[in-house]
This record gives structure tokens, C-alpha cells and sequence, in this order.
């Protein structure tokens, strides 16, 4: 299948089917962590109609997570500069929806209300593919079946990316990227179930 991984820096997911025989693509605005000769940079809305057979898509969430709404009402007022991020955010999301491509995921934290996001079909931890935190996260599938979990950790081994100082809330430069790194154990069960 030739599969395109939308705003995907680090190609892990794009790796995780090219192991398995695919020829998955990266794209993002951003250089690739990993290998170039299979990452588009570019805006990734200039390729979707290149013939591609299924797109997972990791659109940015600042402004469209719930984690972020806190910001949308400081002092109890609409930050309409946040809102009108969050809108350019939504606009994005729905082009990644609709994409003329057979088979989409696309894949974000939960969303704030306030968006109107059209319902997801699943959420999914990664604890449920052998790594051990809680970070739910929303898929929303186009012509893919829920993906099925592959490697439960026990529940007194998990823990939760909102304890302060573990990997996944240490500051610096680096935070944010570190955050929107798919887990491996997530990508391995993409690649295997839907490839």
C-alpha cells in the first residue's frame, strides 16, 4: 500500500510499514528526526491527492485539545486570539478528514467542546500496546477497524504522563516534540493490523 503519515516528524509510524513491505511516506513542515529519503517536507495539504491508499494523520492539538481549553477562558473571558487559533486548527483537522484517500486515521487527545470536532471512533492508552503510562488518546477511523490492543501492562505498572518530572512533562526546547512522538508499540500495531 502506499501510505502517507501526515505530520509525522519522527517516522516512526512511517517505519513501523515500511517494515512490513509498505511504501509509507512522512510529511510535516519540519526535517524528519530519522530518515530524509522517505519524508516530504512540506505542507502536507499539497499532496493528498497523490494516489494514496490510507493517510494517519497526527494533526497538531494546541489549540484544539481539552487540555489546553483552560487557556480559552483566563479571568473567565473568551481569549478570542486562542479561539480563533483553535478555529485554523479545526479547518486543518476537517481538510485531513476528508481527504480524497480510502482508509484514514487521524489520530489527537481528546478535543475541546467548544470545536464541535465530529465524534471519534475509538480512544486508545498506551498501555494497552506494552508501554507503561495512561495518556488516552482519540482516533477518528475512515474504512479502518478500531485497532485492537497488543501487550497490556498491569495497572500498578502504569503510570500517568501527568506526574511532574517524568519523561513526558520535562521541560526544555524539546517537550513539545518529545510529546507528539507516537509510542512504538502503537505504530507496531497500526503497521500490523491495518497494513
Amino acid at each position: 500500500m502506499k501510505i502517507l503519515v501526515a505530520c509525522e516528524f519522527s517516522g516512526i509510524v512511517r517505519d513501523a510499514f515500511r517494515k512490513r513491505g509498505h511504501d509509507a511516506w512522512s510529511c510535516d513542515i519540519i526535517p524528519c528526526d530519522g530518515d530524509n529519503n522517505y519524508h516530504y517536507q512540506c505542507d502536507v495539504l499539497k499532496i493528498l491527492d497523490e494516489g494514496w491508499d490510507m493517510m494517519i494523520a497526527h494533526p497538531p492539538c494546541t489549540y484544539l485539545s481539552n487540555a489546553g481549553a483552560v487557556h480559552l477562558y483566563p479571568k473567565g473571558m473568551l481569549n478570542l486570539e486562542r479561539y480563533e487559533k483553535g478555529l485554523i486548527a479545526k479547518d486543518f483537522f476537517v481538510k485531513l478528514l476528508n481527504a480524497p484517500i480510502e482508509k484514514i486515521c487521524i489520530e489527537n487527545p481528546i478535543p475541546s467542546k467548544i470545536y464541535c470536532l465530529p465524534d471519534y471512533t475509538q480512544t486508545i492508552q498506551p498501555w494497552e500496546h506494552g508501554h507503561p503510562y495512561s495518556k488516552k488518546t482519540c482516533l477518528w477511523l475512515k474504512n479502518l477497524e478500531p485497532l485492537q490492543s497488543t501487550e497490556i501492562v498491569p495497572s500498578d505498572q502504569v503510570q500517568s504522563t501527568k506526574i511532574a518530572g517524568n519523561w513526558f512533562n520535562k521541560g526544555g526546547k524539546d517537550r513539545q516534540k518529545n510529546r507528539a512522538k507516537t509510542f512504538t508499540g502503537i505504530a507496531n500495531a497500526m503497521a500490523d493490523q491495518w497494513g
